[in-house]
Formats: structure tokens, sequence, C-alpha cells
């Protein structure tokens, strides 16, 4: 794995980001004229400590037809203004615990000295700070390179592992330019997460909001102006959930000896009241729970009353309601498969051959609402047999189609599957990794990605705690490449982002030594995404 750092420093301006202030006053002053004031040049000569806070009034007074005396009144007034964002400072001392002394926070701000000595006596934890930097006392400002090669002098970071936070784009490009981690300061909600997500691990801070969420893991619907969002007790998310980590502890379940309902008690919602038990749930019941075998086979035997003339599986339990998808039916070859009779549905195998063949799932399925989810589940199939036609038939084919998902727009959901469907048959999917990592949230988790919907109306029902499960096995996977043993495997084919003068991923196949850590395992994805060795991994 090519080598990378964690993050060790964060440096943050002040005005703007850890301090929010008014340019209303109660002068003749108007809030766009102050803000022209300071963004004048004699403005900037007074934050360089070459004027004095008179000289420097008297000037602007020159410049802008004003009274020095005004102007001394309004900066008053916005100086009175300045109100700390609290919030924002308890995340980074927060961020300084959790790295046990290791993080390094520093400020670096475009302010005259007379208004620091004003600024530092505004209520703020001010301790969070190793060292605070001011253009007054640099003697210049941003975003003049000079200023920060003076705080990298000053304090000995590496701008490589420096995160630097400001709401100014030109000083953000200019503290690019020298090596730093760029963030623009333009909204408090999406720089926290950001922060959480370059300093955090993903796969703790994933891992401890299920722990956190445990039995509460539920699903729901969309928002739509004829539905609200609603709750959603129902055991196939729960299943998937408890697949993904392997966790009993996690999931809310219904059991059921025979037949499984996809809703809790069998009482569907926003459907049919009494809903008929469900292949697709029973499915996916004995093969995440692995049953006794004579039941399982008991189970199976009951299935296959439900194979249409055209020896297609049917979704329910119920002839009453003939409907047939084509993930369903990948579940279903999935169990019979698992036990051994798989050869029983020969002829739903072929229409599911015929449907990864033809792209027939690419805008999803009648209880399905992506792509994804489809490939996925072509791939636990494969996952839970060892039969080698099936392997010939499926997994060249599978490889190929899901290589054509790569990179294309999708929520964490979609993301995460093709990164596991990658991984699976010998792919290194990292240019969806970089898109996965930042779509972290604070809490720790991914938000909602849609997995399937209602068959007659087309309403969504999606889960987070499945999309974070899956998130944390994707970037699991990629951390340490899971070792397949049957059949032989290909060599690991690496795709990375294309560079500008290539439209589509080179690939490379390399060996690979596993990472002390995930966080460590990432970083790189964060420093613009160098090239990565891999490693060979058995399919």
């Amino acid at each position: 794995m090519a080598s990378s750092t964690k993050y060790t420093s964060i440096v943050f301006d002040l005005g703007d980001v850890l301090f929010r202030w008014s340019a209303e006053t109660k002068t003749s002053i108007s809030p766009k004229l102050l803000r022209s004031i300071l963004s004048s040049p004699t403005w900037f000569e007074y934050e360089r400590g070459r004027l004095s806070e008179q000289e420097c009034y008297d000037r602007v007074g020159e410049d802008f037809h004003i009274l020095p005396a005004e102007i001394r009144k309004a900066l008053d007034q916005a100086r009175d203004s300045l109100v700390a964002s609290h919030g924002l400072i308890q995340l980074i001392r927060e961020l300084k615990e959790e790295s046990k002394g290791a993080l390094r926070v520093y400020a670096m701000s475009n302010i005259s000295l007379p208004d620091w000595e004003v600024l530092k006596t505004k209520p703020a934890d001010w301790s969070i700070f190793d060292k605070i930097f001011t253009s007054g006392a640099a003697g210049e400002r941003k975003p003049n390179l000079g200023f920060y090669r003076h705080v990298i002098s000053a304090t000995g970071v590496d701008p490589r592992t420096t995160i630097f936070v400001d709401d100014k784009h030109e000083n953000v490009l200019s503290a690019r330019s020298l090596g730093f981690h760029g963030i623009v300061f333009d909204n408090e909600g999406a720089v926290r997460r950001a922060l959480r997500n370059l300093i955090g691990d993903p796969v703790a801070r994933g891992k401890s909001y299920l722990q956190t969420n445990a039995k509460n893991l539920h699903s729901v619907t969309a928002n739509t102006e004829k539905q609200p969002a609603i709750i959603l007790h129902e055991n196939f998310a729960q299943l998937l959930i408890l697949e993904a980590t392997n966790d009993r502890d996690l999931v809310n379940l219904v059991e059921h000896e025979r037949a499984w309902n996809f809703f809790h008690h069998g009482k569907g919602v926003l459907t049919t009241e009494q809903f008929p038990f469900d292949v697709d749930t029973t499915s996916v019941a004995f093969t995440v729970l692995k049953r006794d075998k004579a039941l399982a086979n008991s189970v199976m035997d009951d299935m296959l009353q439900y194979v249409d003339k055209d020896g297609i599986m049917q979704t329910y339990f119920d002839h009453t309601r003939p409907r047939f998808d084509p993930i369903v039916c990948v579940n279903a070859l999935t169990l019979f498969y698992m036990y051994g009779r798989g050869g029983e549905l020969s002829k739903t195998l072929q229409w599911v051959y015929e449907v990864l063949l033809n792209r027939a799932y690419v805008d999803g399925t009648r209880y399905y609402k992506h792509a994804e989810c489809f490939l996925y589940c072509i791939s636990r199939l494969l996952a839970a047999s060892g039969d080698p036609d099936l392997h010939a038939q499926l997994k060249p084919l599978l490889k190929t189609r899901v290589q054509e998902c790569i990179g294309a727009e999708g929520d964490a959901l979609q993301l995460a599957m093709r990164i596991i469907v990658c991984e699976f048959v010998g792919v290194r999917d990292e240019i969806d990794l970089r898109a996965l990592l930042p779509l972290q949230c604070e809490d720790g988790s991914w938000e909602t990605g849609w997995v399937y919907k209602y068959g007659s109306t087309g309403l969504l029902i999606g889960n987070k705690g499945l999309t974070t499960a899956l998130a944390v096995k994707a970037i699991e996977a990629l951390s340490f490449p899971t070792v397949h043993f049957t059949p032989p495997s290909p060599t690991l084919t690496v795709v990375q982002p294309p560079s500008p003068t290539e439209k589509r991923a080179s690939m490379f196949s390399h060996k690979r030594q596993r990472s002390s850590s995930f966080k460590n395992s990432f970083q790189w994805l964060w420093h613009g995404g160098k090239m990565r060795k891999s490693v060979e991994i058995s399919s």
C-alpha cells in the first residue's frame, strides 16, 4: 500500500470561521461599505502592522470620504458583535482529546494587533490552540505565501499532514499550493463533517453508530407529497445488517420457523394488511441464519410449488399474487445452491444470467431501486456456493458488469455495494471509495440508502443502519482484502481515477502489504489519490 500519514495538525482562520460578527451597525456606514473598508489596501496595511489604529482610520476616512470618528464607531460596534462558535470549538476540543495529544491546532488570522487585543478578551476556550498567529505580529497577511511559510517555520508542521480551514477561497488556494489540505468554510455543518471524516477512523465511527443505535436500526419510507416518511418494522434489512456485521445484538428480528414475512408479525404497512409470506425474505433468512438442513429442505420443497410455467421462481407464497423479480430469483438461488439443490432452479438461473448479460437490471427491478442491488445479490449467490459451473457462468460477466458501474453517481449504499462486489470479483474500486468516505455523517453513520420499493406504488424504502453496515464492510474490504479460496482467482485489478489524458482508469496488479490501521489505509484519498499498490486475492 502506498505510504500515507495521518493528519497531525489543523490551522483555523478566526473571523467568519471560529468567530461570527455582524456588519450591521448603528452608524451611517452600511454593511456593504464596511466590508469594502475591510477589503481596502489601507486596511490590509493596518492588518500587517504597518499603520497605527488612528493612522488607519485617518487614511480610510480620506479614501472613502468618511469622518474617522464615524469609522471608529462602526468598527467598535462590529467588534462588540463578535461571538465564538462554541459548537465548533467543542468539536476541536473533542478531536484533540480523541487524538490523545497527537493533534495540534493553530489559528492564523488576518487581524491587526489592536483588534487582536480586543478579540482575545471574548469568551471562548482559547486553550484549544497550541499557538495563534496574527498578521499584525507576522507583518504579512493571507493569501500572501509569506504568512503561510512563517507559520510552517514557526510550528514545524508538514503541510501534507495539515488541514487548513478558511472562509476565503483565495486563502485556501494559497494553502493548497503549499501542500495543505484546504477546506473552504461556507457551512459549519459541512466543515464539522469534513473534519470528523479527515481526523477520525471511518470504520470505528461507523461501528460506534451501529452499536449506539442497536435494535433501533429501522427502515423508513421516502418522504413524498402524498405520503410522509414513516418507520417500517421489517425483517429484510435486519437480516442484511446481521449478515454484514455478524452481530445479532444490533438487529431486531421477528423470527419464523418456516416461511418468513417481510413485515414484523406479517401486518402490512401501506399495503395489504395481511401481507403474504415471501420467498425473498425467507431465502435471505435461511441463508443468513443457516437453519437445520432438514427444515431448509422442507421449505425449499414448498418454494418449488411457486415456480411458474416458465420455470421462474415467484415472489410470494401466494398463487393469487403472481409476481417475479430477478433479485428475488437470485436470493432464492442462493438458498438452493447453499444446500446443494441449485440444479432444481435451472430455468430461473438461466433467466438471471440473461438479465445480467443483457443489462436488464440497469434501472432497478420491480422491488429493488438500483442496479447495484442485483449485482450485490449475485455476489452473495457466488459467495454461498463453490459450484464451479455456477462461477464459470456468472463470475466473469459479473466482473464486467460491475466495472461498468464504477465512478457512476450513486448514494452511499450503491457505492458500498459496488466496492464489495468489486472486491469479490478481484477489482479494487478506489474511485467509489473516494466518493464514499466523505459521505460519512458526523455521528458516524452514512445517510439512508434506498434499497427496495413497494411494487404497486414505487414508494422507496431505505435503511441508514444497512447503509452504514455495508459502508463499513466496504471500507474493511479494501483495507484488508478477503481471501476467497474457490475457485482459483485472477490477480486483483486496481481501479483508480482517470488522469487528465485518460478516459478510463488503468489496471495494475502488484502485491500489497496490509496496513496497520483503517485510518492510515485511506489517508491517501484526501491527498488526491496517489498511485496505490494492489494485492492478489482469491475469488
